[in-house]
C-alpha cells in the first residue's frame, strides 16, 4: 500500500507576515475619489471595509471620501496615486482632494 506524502502548506504552519508600510487617506470635507497602485499586496487597514465603499483588489485600492481617514497596510512601493474631486478635478489643480501620507517600515498597531 502506497503512501501520499502529505503537502505542507508553510502559510499554515507559521503566521504570515504583516504588511509593512502604510498608506493613510485623510479627508478634507469634500466628496474626493482616489485610486492607489502598489508594486506589491495592499490591503485596507479595518475591519470592514465593505463600509468604507472601498474596492482592494491585489495591488490596487481605490474608493472616496469626504471626512474621516481610511489607512490601508502595503508592501513593497506606491507606484501610482490618483485622486479627485468631486467636480473630477484631479489634484495638485484641487485644493479640496485630500491628504496623502505614506509612511514605509510602520509597525501594526
Amino acid at each position: 500500500m502506497a503512501r501520499d506524502t502529505p503537502v505542507q502548506n508553510k502559510a499554515a504552519t507559521t503566521d504570515a507576515e504583516p504588511l509593512p508600510n502604510l498608506v493613510t487617506i485623510v479627508g478634507r470635507g469634500v466628496p474626493s475619489s482616489f485610486e492607489i497602485t502598489v508594486d506589491g499586496e495592499i490591503e485596507m487597514d479595518t475591519d470592514d471595509p465593505v463600509e468604507e465603499a472601498t474596492v482592494v483588489s491585489g495591488s490596487v485600492a481605490e474608493g472616496s471620501i469626504d471626512v474621516g481617514v481610511q489607512r490601508f497596510r502595503f508592501d513593497g512601493q506606491v507606484t501610482n496615486v490618483h485622486l479627485v474631486d468631486w467636480n473630477g478635478v484631479p489634484a495638485p489643480e484641487s485644493a479640496s482632494v485630500p491628504n496623502v501620507h505614506v509612511d514605509y517600515g510602520v509597525p501594526e498597531r
